[in-house]
This record gives structure tokens, sequence and C-alpha cells, in this order.
């Protein structure tokens, strides 16, 4: 039989008042429902098939550890599913979703031929001429040597967001010349 929210919070404000019993009673209740609420997380989150019961435990210890914050005057529920969506979220946070590959598998896929990289450089260079000496340094200094847009700034004496817009220039105007260029 499945109880009642309002008989879920009854039980939390007797387990509030020193009632072992029903604290007993709520956490028997509230397993099942935290356990499916967590599943239902993780399978939104794309790891169904992992096991919720170390989250459904943390929520559980939280409720424990905090349960004498909850309002009296408002349903349980709603308080505990917040707990556990949030011992969820650290959980998804600590674990992570990561995929790992071989990059031995695809290094026939990765690396494009010597003379493909040699066509690429000379073509960037080509499409480089088009630039004033500052707009060249800073699509250099971003877009072949990595460096931050902050850096490059330094560097050439311009702000963070002026070397950003004059990037964003430069390569819309060798987009432009290389329009031209093929036509």
């Amino acid at each position: 039989m499945q109880r009642r929210p309002d008989d879920l919070s009854a039980l939390m404000r007797a387990a509030n008042r020193g009632d072992d019993g029903a604290y007993r009673q709520l956490l028997t209740a509230l397993v099942p429902r935290v356990r499916a609420a967590v599943r239902a997380g993780l399978a939104r989150s794309g790891r169904g098939g992992a096991d919720p019961e170390d989250v459904v435990q943390e929520t559980l210890l939280a409720i424990h550890l905090k349960r004498q914050t909850w309002d009296e005057a408002q349903p349980l529920e709603p308080w505990v599913r917040a707990i556990a969506r949030h011992k969820l979220i650290d959980h998804l946070r600590r674990n992570g979703s990561r995929v790992t590959l071989d990059v031995n598998d695809l290094a026939d896929q990765l690396a494009a031929p010597r003379d493909e990289q040699a066509e690429a450089v000379a073509d960037s260079i080509e499409l480089m001429t088009c630039l004033d000496d500052r707009q060249r340094a800073i699509v250099t200094g971003v877009s072949l040597e990595g460096r931050s847009a902050r850096e490059v700034g330094d560097k050439l004496g311009l702000s963070e967001g002026a070397v950003r817009v004059a990037l964003h220039r430069a390569l819309k105007a060798m987009a432009a010349f290389r329009t031209r260029s093929e036509t």
C-alpha cells in the first residue's frame, strides 16, 4: 500500500520529535521513491545501467543530517526530491561522462598526408597576404600558435575584446579573399 504524501510528512514530524519508530517507517517508505527518482535521473542522463544505490544512500544521509531544516508547514516529498536531485547532480559531476577512444585506432583517419598539410599551410600563408600586419599577427597568434586573446592583446597593446573583434574581421576578410580568388 502506497503512503499518501501527508502521511510521510506526519512521519517526519513525529521523527523530528524523537519517535524512532516513525523515523524507521519514514525511511522505509522513502527508499523506493528515492531509488525510482534516482534511476529516472540516471536514465535521463544516459546512464540507465548505472547502480543508483550510492546516490540513494547519500540522499538518505543528507535527509538524516538536515531533517531539522525541513519546514514542517510544507509537504515533505518536494524537499526529499530536491535533495535527491542535488545528490544525483553531484554524482554525475563526480563521475562525469567520459568516452575513451584509442587514438591508435583512428590514426589513419586523423593524420592528413604530408602533402595535404603542406598545401594547407601554403593556402593559409597565401590567404594571410590580404591582411595588414596587425591582423596577421593576431591570426598567427590566436589561430596558428594557440595563444589566448589576452596574451596576443598584451603583446600588441590591445584589449582582449579588441583582439577578438580584429580576429573576427581578419577571418572574414580571409574568407572573402578566398571567395574572390576562386571565382
